[in-house]
């Protein structure tokens, strides 16, 4: 994988984690005022693509920390860790 590319998913990586932060935070604030809610599927969904926006906006706003799926939030994270990780060890040292 080229530097260009590996910077492409890196900015994709935080992007998915800025929306993922972005989406908690409004829904804990929809259900501060007792508005429409974003499903738990959805904020699941999120949670898989940007774990750690969503981890950070779960612990800050104290949201979904009592539900037992959202345990799944860290297991993304690791996930997540483990794909950029191995992404940049084939930049690095290619399988070729």
């Amino acid at each position: 994988m080229s530097p260009f590319y590996f910077l492409i998913v890196l900015v994709g990586v935080l992007l998915l984690n800025s929306v993922s932060f972005l989406l908690y935070r409004s829904d804990k604030i929809r259900a501060m005022k007792g508005d429409w809610r974003v499903s738990e599927n959805r904020l699941l969904l999120v949670a898989l693509l940007g774990p750690f926006g969503a981890y950070y906006s779960m612990k800050k706003y104290h949201h979904k920390t009592k539900k037992l799926k959202f345990v799944l939030v860290p297991v993304f994270m690791f996930l997540q860790v483990a794909l950029v990780v191995f992404l940049f060890i084939n930049q690095t040292y290619p399988l070729e």
